[in-house]
């Protein structure tokens, strides 16, 4: 058997970051675990930041994140060049540069190595291109494969971006478009049209890099990157870090047309249904359609950047990204909060 013949999707209950323990189950797993204190520790997991970050220097702190899921393509090089794009991404979405990576992989005895070894070629692949170095990993066999990256990046002390940072008359900027949750899931059944997924694929293995790159040159006050809470899960956590609320213009926010016909059918992700029990209560929805919601709350792999960034440089930002990203959209602006719910829906 050919690694073109391997359906990969098929040997997954959850498909990428679909797969994610939602934001809400995992706080209640880390609730009570003691946090060591280390004043050059600047960033860590009791913050719900993309990353760690540890100062080394006046000039340099390390990042560092970890990411691995289940398949979410067919074709074993897609699977991994995926995987790998959103590993990456947390180091990006703090602002840094990724240098460092380790492979982690699980995969079934009889995978054939074929496509064992496309999967991997495709995380390399990415990671080279991101300008970054793999340096070993770990594997184990497991029933069902799953394939992603512990990656180590570079960041200015003074530089770092985080979740928490965001203030009043920011202006908030994406990335990327949203539907990727519904369209994996209905491609699983065979129900998602093949050039929304070839449009889906490229999205997936699109870097960040270029958005960071972008950013960085600007008054970015807070960033985390949309992957498995979904727009308002990612969103929530950013609001309630740095003590505002959001107002959102749901027209600006580019829907992939398809997800959102398929969202209208009924087609959604589990992990759909775990972010709203998580963010819903937080969310005035105003008159924004049921199926509109959903996409809001879909659970992207490999998603864009989300920018909260100061008013005066928002302009220049969005005309920088419009070049650079799949798509920079504006949609929205934070507020300071008064109580209640955190995100407006208008």
């Amino acid at each position: 058997m050919g690694e073109s013949q391997v359906k990969l999707t098929k040997l997954a209950q959850c498909a990428g970051c679909g797969a994610k323990v939602g934001a809400g189950t995992l706080a209640q797993l880390l609730e009570g675990i003691k946090v060591h204190r280390d004043p050059n520790l600047l960033v860590g997991f009791d913050k719900s930041d993309d990353a760690s970050v540890y100062k080394v220097s006046d000039d340099l702190a390390l990042v560092q994140t970890v990411d691995f899921f289940p398949p979410i393509a067919d074709d074993p090089y897609l699977f991994g060049q995926i995987a790998a794009t959103n590993a990456l991404s947390d180091v990006y979405a703090m602002g840094g540069e990724p240098k460092l990576a380790l492979n982690l992989m699980c995969v079934p005895e009889d995978m054939p190595r074929e496509a064992v070894h496309a999967m991997l070629r495709g995380g390399y692949d990415k990671v080279y291109e991101a300008g970054c170095l793999i340096t070993g990993g770990h594997s184990i066999f497991d029933r069902e494969p799953k394939y992603g990256l512990s990656v180590t990046g570079f960041v200015h002390p003074d530089h770092i971006l985080t979740n928490s940072g965001a203030q009043s008359g920011d202006v908030l900027l994406l990335t990327k478009p949203l539907g990727i949750g519904v369209l994996t899931t209905a491609n699983k059944a065979e129900l998602a049209p093949p050039a929304a997924m070839e449009r889906a694929y490229a999205l997936m293995t699109t870097l960040n890099k270029a958005a960071r790159d972008a950013m960085v040159r600007y008054r970015v006050h807070a960033c985390t990157d949309v992957t498995g809470f979904g727009l308002m899960g990612h969103l929530l956590e950013m609001t309630q870090g740095s003590g505002v609320e959001a107002h959102l213009h749901v027209a600006a926010i580019d829907l992939i047309p398809e997800a959102l016909e398929l969202a209208q059918m009924g087609i959604l992700p589990e992990g759909m249904y775990r972010n709203r029990t998580f963010a819903e209560s937080w969310v005035d929805a105003g008159e924004t359609p049921l199926h509109v919601q959903d996409l809001l709350f879909d659970p992207q792999t490999s998603g864009g950047l989300l920018l909260a960034v100061h008013p005066e440089d928002a302009d220049l930002l969005e005309a920088a990204l419009r070049s650079a990203v799949p798509s920079a959209q504006r949609i929205g602006r934070m507020e300071a909060y008064r109580g209640g719910r955190r995100i407006f829906l208008s």
